[in-house]
C-alpha cells in the first residue's frame, strides 16, 4: 500500500483522485491552504475523513508547508506526490524535489505556469506560433493589439480553466465607449485559495478551427498519447465547452502524436499528465495551450469510460514509478454534453430523464438549488453533465443529445 501526498482538489470539489487512491487501497495525506473549503462540502468531507492526515497551511506559505510536509514524511514516508491544480504546480514540484519523488521538474513547472514564456520557448525551438506579445499594463496591451492586428485573443498568462478570456474581433470593439483595453489591468482576478492573478496578459492572434484536446502521460521523458477529445463550444461570445467526444489512441493519430510530443520535448516535460489543446484548420495543427496536469472538467471520466480503466489510478502508478499498460485495446467512444441555464436566474429543481438509455453511463448535477445561474460564458457556469459511451461516435452523440433535450431546469 502506497502513501500519497495529495495537494488541493481541482474545482474545490473534484474528488476523483481521492476515490482512486481509496479504491486502490492506498493511503493519503491531504495538503491544503483552506481545509474548511473542503470540509463544508459533505461529499468531499466524507472522503477526507479517510485520509491518514490533513495538513492545512494558511496562504500556503512555502517555508511552513515544507516544514510540515517534511515532518509528516519523517513520521510516515510519502511514496508519491500528486496535484491536479495549476496554481499549485510550482509548489508541488518544489516539494517533490525536496522529497526526492517523481514529479515534473521544477524548471519546466515554472515555464509552464506562464503561457507567454511557453510561446517564446516553442518559437525558439522552431515550432511555428501565432503572433503573440506580453502586456503588463493597459498601455502595453493597446500597443500589443495594434502590433498583432485584429482579431486578437487576450488571456492571463498564468490563467487556467478558460477564465477571464477576451476576444476582440472588429474595429468597432475598440471604440472608446466599448473598448476593454483601458481598464483590463490591474485585473484583481482571484484564482482562489489565496492566489491572485499576476497581471501578465498574453495577447495573441485569434485562431479559429476545430479544437481538440490531447491527453498524455509521461514517464522518464517518454510520452504516451492516451487519446484525443474533440471539443464543442457554446456559441460566441461564450468560451464555455458544450461537450466533447473522447477517442482512445489506437494508432490513428500519428500526426497529432508527433506534433504533441515535439511540444512536450521543447518545454522539457518529463513526468506526469498533460492536456494539450490544439487548433486544427486548413493549414494544419497549431497550439492553443499546454495544461501541465491531468485534464479537468470531468473529462477523466470520459477517458475512464472509453478505456475501461481509471486514468487517475494510472497517474498514481506513474508517480510511483510503476509501468503503465497500453491504451491501444480501448475500443469505445465516450461523449459528454453539459446542461446550462437559458437565463440569469436562481436555480430551482433540475429534472433529468427517467427513461434510462443503456448508452447513458454517467450524470451529475454540480450546482445546487438556490445557486445563481446564467447562460454559459465560462465553464464555471455549467450546471451539470451527461456522459454516454458506445461503439461509435454517432450512437454516443445521439444518446447524450437526447438526454440534454429532455432535461428540465426550473428556476426560483
Amino acid at each position: 500500500m502506497a502513501h500519497l501526498l495529495i495537494i488541493e482538489l481541482p474545482g474545490g470539489n473534484d474528488t476523483d483522485i481521492l476515490q482512486a487512491a481509496i479504491d486502490r487501497g492506498d493511503s493519503f495525506t491531504f495538503l491544503t491552504a483552506d481545509l474548511n473549503l473542503y470540509q463544508q462540502q459533505p461529499a468531499v468531507q466524507q472522503l477526507l475523513q479517510q485520509a491518514h492526515a490533513c495538513i492545512e497551511v494558511a496562504d500556503f506559505d512555502m517555508q511552513a508547508v515544507s516544514e510540515q510536509v517534511l515532518a509528516a514524511h519523517l513520521a510516515r514516508r510519502f511514496d508519491a506526490v500528486l496535484c491536479l491544480l495549476d496554481i499549485r504546480l510550482i509548489e508541488t514540484a518544489t516539494l517533490a524535489r525536496e522529497l526526492k519523488l517523481k514529479y515534473l521538474n521544477l524548471d519546466s513547472a515554472k515555464l509552464l505556469r506562464d503561457k507567454y514564456s511557453v510561446r517564446q520557448r516553442l518559437q525558439e525551438h522552431g515550432i511555428e506560433q501565432p503572433k503573440f506579445a506580453l502586456a503588463t499594463s493597459n498601455e502595453e496591451l493597446k500597443r500589443a493589439v495594434d502590433q498583432i492586428g485584429l482579431p486578437v485573443l487576450i488571456k492571463p498568462s498564468d490563467g487556467y480553466g478558460s477564465q477571464n478570456i477576451v476576444v476582440i474581433e472588429h474595429e468597432d470593439d475598440l471604440a472608446p465607449w466599448m473598448s476593454p483595453l483601458d481598464d483590463m489591468l490591474p485585473s484583481h482576478a482571484d484564482y482562489g485559495l489565496g492566489v491572485w492573478a499576476n497581471d501578465r496578459l498574453l495577447v495573441e492572434q485569434y485562431m479559429s478551427g476545430l479544437v481538440i484536446g490531447c491527453d498524455t502521460l509521461t514517464q522518464n521523458g517518454e510520452h504516451t498519447l492516451v487519446g484525443v477529445n474533440e471539443k464543442l463550444f457554446f456559441e460566441p461570445p461564450s468560451f464555455a465547452i458544450r461537450g466533447g467526444c473522447f477517442m482512445p489512441n489506437q494508432g490513428q493519430f500519428k500526426a497529432i502524436e508527433s506534433y504533441v510530443f515535439a511540444l512536450l520535448d521543447a518545454v522539457g516535460f518529463d513526468c506526469g499528465a498533460t492536456h494539450v489543446e490544439l487548433m486544427l484548420d486548413a493549414q494544419g495543427l497549431s497550439l492553443v495551450e499546454i495544461n501541465p496536469r491531468l485534464v479537468g472538467a470531468k473529462i477523466p471520466r470520459l477517458i475512464n469510460l472509453a478505456c475501461k480503466r481509471s486514468i487517475h489510478s494510472d497517474l498514481i502508478d506513474l508517480h510511483l514509478g510503476n509501468s503503465i499498460a497500453s491504451f491501444s485495446d480501448a475500443s469505445e467512444v465516450a461523449v459528454t454534453r453539459w446542461l446550462v441555464a437559458d437565463q440569469v436566474a436562481t436555480l430551482g429543481e433540475v429534472e433529468l430523464p427517467t427513461n434510462k438509455d443503456p448508452r447513458i453511463a454517467c450524470t451529475e448535477i454540480l450546482k445546487h438549488q438556490g445557486d445563481s445561474v446564467r447562460p454559459p460564458m465560462e465553464n464555471a457556469d455549467r450546471i451539470g453533465y451527461v456522459m454516454s459511451c458506445a461503439p461509435t461516435r454517432l450512437e454516443a452523440d445521439e444518446a447524450a443529445e437526447d438526454f440534454i433535450k429532455h432535461s428540465l431546469i426550473h428556476y426560483l
